[in-house]
């Protein structure tokens, strides 16, 4: 994990990090210095009433604390600087990593955890970073530096160490044992906060139309307590470790003045010396507790650690790495051959198998079948977006395998069945297309998805801002943006997956007629619940559970094909019922 992490450092960074450690040994040899000159300052010019060396030592120590504060505010900033900018190539190593995952990777972490993943996770790192560059260099020096004066002061005084070390020791593993299970519990915990949050937030019109509020305020109450109880439990373990040893050091300075006070009664010890060895005992008790503490957090920072390089290393299901630059694609043509593929890579649960098709360029095919049937997952194998476990998806007469993603995903378009719009403008949104089309490009794009005449009954034309997720247009208006979004990559290939569904049928038409007159040399898939939205198609597939059921044109499937004939008896009814709701309203108002 750490070996993971650190190659996450920049050279600026690590050169922090480095000069962090030397500012704090100069800050704590200041510190320790000031009770050594403290006690001389006591024994020889106060006892003498030598006014010189008093004010000669005063000076000197101001001056040693001045320097330790120096070194002190120099070592935060450096250790500052190297956590954040530590914290900041973690999180972009996160995103660029999580950019390059297939759908597989994608499918086996929820989005809320990739969110704690890269904020309270990468936080954690950031203030155990921190904390290593800070407590965990000057506890230890502290720690080995005072104990050296102490010694060399009084050791057999010193020998009441031998007894609270061993004590603070057994505290800092206990606790290290009982806290790291429950920090793990807690940050998933806070996956699922995050999940709820982002559900409720994603979904809020949802909830205000069924009057949910109610229930989503129970079911984000109940995971804020589950986050509150795991904490408390997790933050337990710490509060009561740190009366303990607190405990410990006071006992510890009692023992000391007792046992001092004696010594200095015989003559075996100087006023001067036991207030330094105070002083002392002090810096060793409050290092140990810095370090028992430190040790706490890197406890807590490990769950996080673990969680984050499980994204670092998550192993890339679909790559490019052995394709081959030189070869482009030329044409539209698909070919699957014996394909079978399984979203858990198990031959023995497959959502398609056994299919063989062969689709030629500039062909417009549909693609019909009830839920579940894997129509989705038949198509999401042509860009790559998943790999076949078994037999080859060609096109262009190459297996995809052989070409690079990036030039075969520009050559094939998707409208995905869930039609994603980011914040911003229609404009920037149409962009993804192709970014450097001009407005005119646009527009006639626009006009061919049949989203022109929409976009200019908006106050702000293609301005319009459209909110987080599009939330500014209807599901129609958001389907016909996407396929105008869609048109401009001018792709080989163009995959509409269910994405006229929410738009009339007269709109549905006359967007299939632009694809047939304007899309001549586009290889077209149209995956449909509609058979009106198929029926002039050059061929249409029938899937079933997985397999493909039937091959035909509109007629042959109808003569033929029980599935596709009773899919048109149901439409044939839906379109009867739409005319008569229609016929019923207009001469509801005709009455009225």
């Amino acid at each position: 994990m750490i070996k993971t992490l650190v190659k996450q450092m920049s050279k600026k960074d690590r050169k922090f990090s480095i000069i962090t450690p030397f500012l704090i040994i100069g800050e704590v040899t200041m510190e320790t210095t000031i009770p050594m000159l403290m006690a001389t300052l006591v024994d020889v010019g106060i006892q003498n009433s030598d006014i010189g060396y008093v004010v000669k030592m005063g000076l000197l120590m101001v001056l040693m604390a001045m320097l330790s504060l120096a070194f002190g505010a120099g070592a935060a900033r450096t250790a500052s600087v190297a956590s954040a900018g530590f914290a900041a190539n973690i999180r972009k190593a996160l995103f660029y990593k999580i950019q390059d995952f297939s759908f597989g990777n994608i499918d086996k972490f929820s989005t809320s955890s990739l969110v704690t993943r890269m904020t309270t996770d990468v936080t954690n790192i950031q203030n155990s970073t921190m904390m290593i560059l800070r407590m965990c260099v000057r506890a230890p020096v502290m720690f080995v530096m005072a104990l050296i004066m102490s010694i060399s002061i009084n050791a057999r005084l010193a020998s009441i160490f031998l007894v609270a070390i061993p004590i603070i020791g057994i505290m800092v593993v206990i606790v290290s044992k009982f806290a790291m299970p429950k920090f793990r519990i807690m940050l998933k915990k806070m996956d699922q906060l995050n999940r709820v949050v982002q559900e409720n937030l994603s979904g809020i019109r949802v909830v205000k139309a069924f009057v949910r509020g109610e229930y989503e305020d129970g079911k984000f109450e109940t995971t804020t307590r589950e986050v509150r109880d795991t904490q408390k439990a997790a933050e337990k373990l710490i509060v009561v470790n740190m009366p303990i040893m607190q405990l410990v050091v006071y006992c510890c300075i009692v023992a000391i003045l007792w046992f001092g006070g004696n010594m200095i009664m015989v003559g075996d010890m100087q006023t001067g010396q036991l207030i330094s060895f105070i002083s002392y005992v002090t810096q060793i008790l409050m290092s140990l507790m810095m370090i028992s503490m430190a040790f706490i957090m890197l406890v807590n920072s490990k769950a996080s650690g673990d969680r984050i390089v499980e994204i670092i290393d998550e192993k890339i299901d679909i790559t490019d790495e052995k394709a081959n630059d030189k070869i482009l694609l030329e044409d539209g043509s698909i070919k699957f051959e014996d394909v079978a593929f399984s979203y858990h890579n198990d031959i023995m649960n497959c959502a398609v198998r056994h299919i063989n098709l062969d689709i030629k360029s500039g062909e417009t095919v549909g693609i019909i079948g009830g839920t579940g049937s894997s129509k989705t997952s038949l198509v999401q194998l042509i860009p790559r977006l998943y790999d076949v476990i078994q037999g080859r998806v060609i096109v262009g007469g190459h297996d995809v395998r052989e070409y690079k993603l990036d030039h075969l995903r520009e050559e094939v378009a998707m409208v995905l069945q869930k039609n994603v719009l980011f914040s911003g403008t229609i404009i920037e949104n149409l962009r993804w297309g192709d970014e450097h089309a001009s407005d005119e490009v646009i527009k006639q794009a626009c006009i061919d998805a049949c989203a022109d005449d929409f976009i200019m009954s908006l106050p702000d034309g293609y301005e319009t801002n459209l909110g987080q997720g599009g939330v500014n247009v209807s599901g129609g208006q958001k389907q016909r943006l996407c396929i105008a979004r869609a048109l401009l990559k001018k792709p080989k290939i163009i995959i509409l997956d269910d994405s006229t569904s929410a738009v009339d049928t007269a709109t549905d038409a006359q967007i299939r007629e632009t694809f047939r007159t304007k899309l001549k040399d586009t290889t077209t898939i149209i995956i449909a619940q509609r058979i009106s939205s198929i029926e002039d198609a050059d061929k249409i597939v029938v899937m079933d559970n997985g397999r493909i059921n039937a091959v035909g044109t509109h007629s042959e499937l109808l003569e033929n094909n029980e599935i596709y004939r009773l899919d048109g008896i149901a439409e044939i009814a839906r379109r009867i019922n739409e005319i008569y709701r229609e016929v019923y309203e207009s001469q509801k108002k005709g009455a009225e």
